[in-house]
Order: C-alpha cells, then structure tokens, then sequence
C-alpha cells in the first residue's frame, strides 16, 4: 500500500527552494497524496479551521430532477504522472477516466460537455482555462462538476490573501509552489458561475479543507478531513474514495441506498464514508434533497 504525500524541505530562517516539490516514497504498498509545502503541521493534534458535517448520511432520499444532457458541463481532473519522476502517483488518472465513465455510461452525459485533464494535460494553466470553460458554458439551471484527483497540500500563511490562516490547494502537473491552486483560488474562479446545482469532489490529501467553495446549491464532497492524507493502492486501481465513490457506489450501483434505481451523488458519498478506512471522507452540502448527475 503507497500513500499520497508530498514533503517539502523546510530550513530555519532560509528556505534555498520549495521547488520542484520532492515526494517521500512510502516503502508500504499503499501510497498517500498529500504534504507539507510551506510549514510543518502537526497533523496528529492539529485541528480543522472549519466546522465537520455530522456522522450521518447525507443522503435525503428525495431525487432532484436532472438537467438536459445539453445543460450538464463537467471538468475532469486526475494527475498520476507529474513533472520528472519523484511525485507520480498511480492511480489518479484512472480515478477522472472512471468518473468520466459513470456520467456518459450511467447518467446520459455528452461527452462534448465534459473536460478531461490528466497527467501533463492537467498544468495550472489548462485547469484555469477549463474552469473557464464551464464557467462560460454554464447558465441558471445547469449542473456542473468539478473533479480532482492528485497531490494535494497545505500551507499556514495566509497563501491566497483570503485571510485564513490555514489553506489547502491541489498540485497541478508542474508540482511547484508557484502552480498550486488554493482553495482561495478556486473560490474566486467560480465566484460568478450562475448555476445552483454544483458539485465538487477532491480525492487529495487535506481536501476537507475545501469548504471554501461552500454556497447554495453546491456539494462538495471530500476524500478525508482537513487534517488527513488520501490513499491510493493496487487492490482498488483507484484511489480509495474515488474506488467507493465511483466505481463501486455509482458503477457498480451498490449505493442505491432506497433501492428507487438511481444513484445520487449523496448516496454514493454515504456509501464511500461508511466503507472508507484510515480516511475519513467528508461533505458540506447546501444542494436541496439529492443530486443525480
């Protein structure tokens, strides 16, 4: 089993470069993807900067209609093999490739209104410009999606100017400080889109920090706390989140929690939350009743 982190080295007083991020290599089979890109963090007694959902499931069992397959925009993310060969994952890819599958296979998604990035695809740069193309596409009524898998870090100095002390970011390809996303970053990007009916899924390390795109209509479902690492291993070809979430929740149908022949996207995160282990998957949902993709 490998684990998902990214470690960066600090020194006291002088810090020579924080770039290109160097990745410690778990010698276990399962591998994490997180890390510690401007401060140390003391993971084990550190404490969310936001408030946790409750333990419940966030399903309600009240399907809400979908929109025309012509009305739904996705952006699909999922970086195994970074820059050089220090920090590559393995099962990122696959993770964007399979949900990409369950929205065209299981939901009747065009996949002309789906992005896919993955590996040298997925640089700041391209990301940035998909996000503008949903963000342009997208109307009062639409659905979209925005779906991350990769590396994900924190920093403890305020690194996007949004006045938390703490934020959380996902890694593009080129794996430099200056190409992380922060959560700030992604607030601002999709400040102005004009649909109610979004969901975001992060399968990162710390992505339980991404409550910062919080707002109404909006489902953000996150692979493990603010203060947790993702993991990733051969026995699922995913990462674990992505595996219950996707591939067994929605492809498999075994989230169907009230048996209605659907499978909403808060069933599928109740079923990846009750079957994931050593994370702890986690939502913030403003989305009224169930979202179906």
């Amino acid at each position: 089993m490998k684990g998902k982190t990214l470690y960066v080295l600090l020194l006291l007083v002088v810090v020579i470069n924080l770039s290109p991020v160097a990745l410690v290599q778990s010698q276990q089979q399962m591998q994490h993807k997180g890390g510690f890109p401007i401060e140390f963090y003391d993971v084990s007694s550190g404490q969310p900067s936001k408030p946790r959902p409750p333990e419940g499931g966030i399903a309600t069992g009240v399907v809400s209609d979908s929109p025309p397959r012509s009305k739904r925009w996705a952006v699909m993310i999922g970086i195994s093999d970074y820059y050089g060969t220090a920090n590559d994952l393995q099962y990122c890819d696959d993770d964007a490739k399979d949900f990409k599958n369950a929205l065209v296979v299981k939901y009747g998604w065009s996949e002309s209104n789906i992005k896919l990035l993955t590996d040298g695809q997925a640089t700041k740069a391209n990301i940035l410009l998909a996000i503008s193309w949903s963000r342009e596409n997208e109307k009062s009524g639409d659905e979209v999606i925005f779906f991350y898998s990769g590396h994900g870090s924190f920093g403890t100095h305020d690194m996007d100017n949004d006045g938390e002390k703490k934020d959380v970011c996902i890694i593009p390809w080129e794996c430099t400080l200056e190409s992380f996303i922060w959560d700030g970053d992604l607030k601002a990007e999709f400040s102005n889109f004009e649909s109610t009916r979004i969901l975001f899924c992060f399968d990162s390390c710390y992505s339980g920090g991404m409550t910062d795109l919080a707002g109404a209509g909006r489902l953000i479902c996150m692979s493990c706390k603010e203060t947790q690492m993702s993991w990733e291993d051969n026995k699922w070809n995913n990462g674990q989140f992505t595996y219950y979430f996707v591939d067994q929740g929605m492809l498999a149908h075994k989230a169907d929690a009230n048996n209605d022949g659907f499978v909403t996207c808060e069933e599928a995160f109740d079923y990846a939350r009750a079957h994931c282990r050593i994370q702890a998957p986690t939502a913030s949902d403003n989305f009224t009743n169930d979202m179906l993709p």
